[in-house]
């Protein structure tokens, strides 16, 4: 680096060294966001004339005067993977190795460059609830079930350097990153550096609680910084969140990143920065901090960043993993000595934002979010009324249209021998799952509580309804344990099923046929609750059209009334033992009450169980086997781990943009597709391309697991693509993951119908084209069914930056066109002509077979986007350095 001169000794640690980057800026530095002189930081490390350069450096100094208008360089200090998304990582890194071995070239060359963690978390399906030994058998059906996978995830653990396999069973991705993995500072030969990540998995977000600067990204941009290349950002702007006041008792974490959520959202802070200041930030425990900024892709923004201060100095004290005193105080005096320690005392003004966005914690109130959309508030006093609304209003983001006459009918259903009545908002699954809130002992211990009140009164859950328990890690459990709520939640049906993600990636055990069948026949509007980030409508199951986020203790609390259409305030949750009506004001937990069980239980065993549990695995894990050879052993019958085709065309050099010719349209889709629309990551349906392929493998439907479980395999993956039973074709006009063949008129899936096309085909899309968690197969699946270009109104940024990735054209309609105001059918054929040399924001035009011409936009923000689509992605631009 041309910045060695400002390499210096750190103030009474001498042999500890570090970028002094606080004296190359100035007043310029002093001024910069803390999350932009992380950056800064990183590009004065990294900075070699080539992946990085003096004037990126430079550039991110001017933030002030060079925000959305310049790209820059991002390494981060490492990469963290879940296995839905990891598996394809590693499933191309074994395949890249095949590659360069075939083209001359050493294999065993092919590894991760950047420190790289990989939790197999996501593989976790609950098959049995209110069991005993619940966790067992679901730990025992996981393994029988994903044996493949979890041999393939041995093999890389022993064969690729700089990477760590997390078994199954720790814990989430985002909880064991929180817990264990973060460094806040690291130390590499006594070299100091902030932390930084990023991962395959949009709520990585969660770290920047922790002042760890941490984003997702799609596998394929993973894939390429798990090589040595940085990201590649329009240098962002920075939205400033100031906040004052104090919560309301009532309001828990969840109702404070709801709010946030919706003010973020309203101040439109999509590809944006935010940064959290003003003196409400210290009156937020780092728990606090970690939720809200997990929720951050919910608004939109890239990253929710809280700078490290006192508050997280003391709660890493508290976890006792290895945070001792002399580590803290070597950690606090370098991050003060780059400005990147946050003090309220501070003498130094607050740096310079883009915009400030100011929130009164004062006024925040319990909310819950539905019942199709994470961004849809609902005052918990106001629901009873807005989901009447919501059965009125017309079939839409959060209407029903119930018939008037219809809005109260009641269908009687008989489930283990009692008559139970099923109506408009009656609750079939209620889950407090592992994500979001699970990471914050205040909430879950507030679920306990009340659930030990409810049930000491004599309240009880109906038994149809679908409860469950899926915590973080194992340290949540203890927590629950230690201050002796968990029999309570389990007494309400609350039982722990497992440590993984679950009920929110639509891992939902089916609901009792009785009940599916009645609500099925009665038209109802059947509720589910959880606590989680994820709520689109099916998700959960296809029978539940209403899924509403809420916090732990109200997930329980709507759980025991059995219905949304109920006013806390004014309706009682049920009859105690002495026959009186019981409030939710009886029994919801004081805060006095929660800081006194918090104070006693959350302590740093619980930290000190989980590293034990890091360090020391499972007896599954140790003892499964798994081949030690360079290349993997393809097994050509599994159905699980496939050799995929992305490098069979390996370019030694850039070509000119192939024009796209006579195109089809393949799906014709509105606004908001999400990434679960294109690339489904629930179970796989029994009628779909996937199943039949499968079918014929010989399995069963039992055998046939998730899509998440089978990303590794390109030919389920293929036909699952668009396999989403909520997709809305316009070819088709109404939910179906269907559409039409064209010129044959045939209704077919959309694997059928593309494989009949054989050529390139073409994507129309509304607004907000790819929402929703990254997901690598959202660009790889569409790729593989030959499609060339989206043409769509607008993007969301990591999804677009996939489909460059992989080889396909995004491409935007001009401002105020869409295929409406253009008189497109979508029957019509589209040829694309593209000239030699590509430049970011160039405009294009497109010709139809109707002779129709208009122009487009190509959304390449910068020259490396350009260079990646000429070499067909970037898994093909990395592998030709071998």
């Amino acid at each position: 680096s041309p910045y060695q001169p400002v390499i210096e000794a750190l103030e009474n640690h001498p042999q500890k060294k570090f970028y002094n980057v606080s004296k190359l800026g100035g007043a310029k530095y002093d001024t910069l966001p803390y999350s932009i002189r992380v950056l800064f930081e990183s590009s004065i490390r990294n900075c070699d004339g080539f992946l990085v350069k003096e004037t990126d450096a430079m550039n991110i100094l001017d933030w002030k005067t060079k925000q959305n208008d310049v790209e820059v360089p991002f390494c981060p200090a490492r990469v963290v993977l879940q296995d839905f998304t990891g598996i394809p990582a590693m499933v191309d890194f074994a395949a890249m190795r095949e590659a360069v071995r075939n083209a001359g070239g050493d294999p065993v060359r092919v590894n991760p460059a950047c420190p790289t963690d990989l939790t197999v978390d996501h593989s976790l399906q609950i098959d049995f609830s209110k069991w005993p030994e619940t966790v067992l058998k679901n730990q025992e059906m996981e393994f029988g079930r994903n044996r493949e996978r979890l041999q393939f995830f041995k093999w890389s653990s022993k064969v690729f350097k700089n990477i760590s396999i997390i078994p199954p069973e720790t814990g989430m991705a985002h909880q064991v990153n929180l817990e264990y993995l973060s460094r806040v500072v690291f130390e590499v030969k006594d070299f100091l550096y902030p932390d930084s990540v990023v991962g395959t998995d949009s709520h990585t977000t969660m770290v920047n609680g922790l002042g760890i600067l941490g984003w997702g990204v799609g596998g394929i941009e993973t894939e390429a910084v798990m090589l040595g290349m940085p990201v590649t950002l329009t240098l962002p702007e920075v939205v400033g969140c100031e906040l004052t006041g104090t919560a309301s008792p009532l309001a828990t974490s969840i109702d404070i990143v709801l709010s946030i959520t919706k003010h973020l959202r309203q101040a439109d802070v999509a590809g944006k920065f935010v940064e959290f200041f003003g003196s409400g930030v210290s009156q937020l425990s780092v728990a606090d901090r970690t939720t809200i900024a997990n929720m951050c892709p919910e608004y939109g923004a890239i990253l929710s960043f809280f700078p490290v201060d006192n508050v997280t100095l003391k709660h890493l004290k508290h976890t006792g993993k290895g945070f001792d005193k002399a580590k803290l105080e070597v950690m606090e005096a370098y991050l003060k000595a780059v400005k990147l320690f946050r003090s309220d005392e501070s003498s130094s003004r607050e740096p310079e934002y883009s915009q400030v966005v100011q929130i009164s914690l004062s006024s925040i109130i319990p909310y819950v979010s539905g019942p199709k959309r994470s961004q849809d508030r609902v005052a918990v006093n106001n629901m009873k009324s807005d989901f009447q609304a919501c059965l009125n209003e017309k079939s839409g983001v959060k209407g029903f249209q119930i018939a008037v006459e219809k809005q109260n009918d009641i269908v009687p259903v008989q489930y283990e021998g009692n008559e139970y009545k099923l109506s408009h908002g009656c609750i079939v699954i209620a889950a407090v799952i592992s994500c979001t809130n699970n990471c914050n002992p205040s909430v879950m211990l507030a679920a306990g509580l009340l659930a030990k009140k409810a049930v000491e009164a004599g309240l009880v859950v109906k038994p149809y309804i679908r409860t469950s328990l899926s915590p973080g890690s194992g340290m949540v459990t203890h927590y629950l344990s230690s201050s002796g709520v968990l029999p309570y939640l389990s007494k309400l049906g609350f039982e722990v099923v497992g440590y993984g993600c679950s009920t929110c990636v639509g891992n939902t055990a089916p609901l009792p046929e009785a009940i599916r069948n009645a609500i099925k026949q009665g038209d109802i509007i059947a509720c589910g609750v959880l606590s989680g980030t994820k709520n689109f409508e099916g998700r959960l199951c296809d029978c539940v059209r209403a899924n509403y986020l809420a916090s732990p203790p109200l997930v329980v609390a709507y759980a025991i009334a059995g219905t949304v259409r109920i006013d806390f305030e004014t309706e009682p949750l049920g009859t105690g033992f002495d026959g009186k009506n019981i409030y939710l004001r009886d029994i919801w937990p004081t805060r006095k009450e929660l800081h006194t069980v918090e104070e006693e239980c959350v302590i740093s065993s619980m930290f000190k169980e989980l590293k034990e549990k890091m360090e020391k695995g499972n007896k599954r894990w140790n003892l499964l086997e798994a081949p030690e050879s360079t290349l993997f052993p393809w097994d050509l019958k599994s159905t699980y781990i496939r050799c995929p085709s992305f490098f069979d065309k390996l370019a030694k050099e850039p070509v000119s943009p192939q024009p796209i010719e006579n195109a089809h349209v393949l799906l014709y889709l509105g606004d908001s597709v999400t990434t679960d629309h294109i690339s489904p990551a629930g179970s796989i349906a029994r009628s779909s391309a996937a199943a039949k392929y499968l079918t014929n493998k010989g399995l069963t439907p039992r055998e046939f697991n998730s899509y998440g479980a089978r990303r590794g395999n390109d030919a389920v993956m293929t036909r699952g693509t668009f396999a989403n039973i909520k997709l809305l074709n316009k070819f088709i006009g109404k939910p179906a993951p269907k559409t039409i063949h064209f010129p044959s008129g045939q209704t077919l899936d959309v694997f059928e119908a593309a494989e009949l096309y054989q050529k390139e085909g073409i994507i129309l899309a509304g607004k907000k084209y790819g929402l929703g968690s990254s997901r690598d197969w959202a660009a790889k699946g569409p790729f593989l069914l030959g499609v060339k270009a989206v043409l769509a109104e607008s993007y969301e940024k990591v999804h677009k930056s996939q489909l460059i990735g992989i080889g396909i054209a995004p491409l935007q309609f001009l401002p105020g066109e869409n295929p409406s105001t253009l008189g497109l059918t979508g029957r019509e054929q589209f040829s694309i002509l593209f000239p030699p040399e590509l430049s970011p924001g160039m405009t294009l035009d497109i010709k139809t077979s109707t002779g129709k011409v208009f122009s487009v936009i190509a959304l390449f923000e910068n020259d490396m986007e350009i260079t990646l689509y000429k070499y067909g992605g970037s898994l093909n631009f990395v592998a030709r350095r071998f």
